[in-house]
């Protein structure tokens, strides 16, 4: 990937307008999440005023740190890497959205009161947005629930009262063709349809985060509502 991060971001959104006029869908539909990890700050300033506004990390630590340094901008922080369970409470003051949800013990930790509100009143947070992430690849390396069990997660997170479920989370197999993704893609909305046809208390199935830069025009074609693009922004991770 060539050129500055502001004409990448111009050639994605040519990009995504054109899955969204494939698809009969409107650009509004879909969410475009700059991957960051490993970005300096200076870059996610760049994509920032080139008008990225959302931005993605799959470190807290890593995260912690560059929200500092950015801490004047109004980004909408995702986390996208698997989360372990002492790092929850950190991610939660860190992040507006959790992508990759894959066990209830998480989802607890993330919907804990935090120290020091008193009976859940002002001290408290807002209400934080999580995806369940399922690994539809059954692949050991990867991170996600069994496709069996996301119906099963999702009425127990809904139950917790502290948490938004709003959707699933997708990384599937690697395919040089992207059209090799397309029936996981399908497979993770139909999911999303089972799961919403339970009428799970405080679950909803509105969003899709499936779609990575090789893959995010065939992820939106399915029904993606969020697509996490980074090396067609930024280049080359080093």
């Amino acid at each position: 990937m060539t050129g500055s991060v502001r004409e990448n971001i111009a050639r994605v959104e040519e990009r995504i307008a054109g899955a969204c006029l494939r698809s009969g869908r409107r650009r509004d539909e879909v969410r475009l999440v700059a991957v960051s990890k490993t970005i300096l700050p200076e870059r996610i300033r760049e994509a920032y005023d080139a008008g990225m506004r959302d931005f993605g990390e799959n470190r807290v630590q890593e995260a912690a740190a560059k929200r500092g340094a950015l801490t004047a901008l109004d980004i909408t922080w995702h986390f996208l890497g698997h989360l372990q369970t002492n790092k929850a409470m950190t991610a939660r003051e860190l992040f507006h959205w959790v992508h990759s949800v894959d066990s209830l013990r998480v989802a607890q930790k993330l919907g804990a009161e935090p120290i020091g509100s008193v009976g859940g009143q002002s001290a408290a947070p807002p209400r934080l947005k999580v995806l369940i992430e399922v690994n539809l690849g059954g692949e050991a390396a990867k991170s996600g629930i069994r496709e069996m069990d996301a119906l099963g997660l999702a009425a127990s997170i809904g139950s917790l009262g502290s948490l938004d479920l709003c959707g699933l989370m997708l990384v599937p197999p690697y395919f040089e063709d992207a059209e090799g993704s397309r029936p996981f893609f399908s497979r993770l909305r139909e999911l999303a349809k089972v799961i919403n046809s339970a009428i799970l208390p405080g679950v909803s199935m509105s969003e899709l985060s499936m779609g990575m830069s090789h893959d995010f025009e065939v992820a939106i074609e399915e029904g993606a509502t969020m697509v996490r693009v980074g090396t067609a922004i930024f280049g080359g991770r080093f």
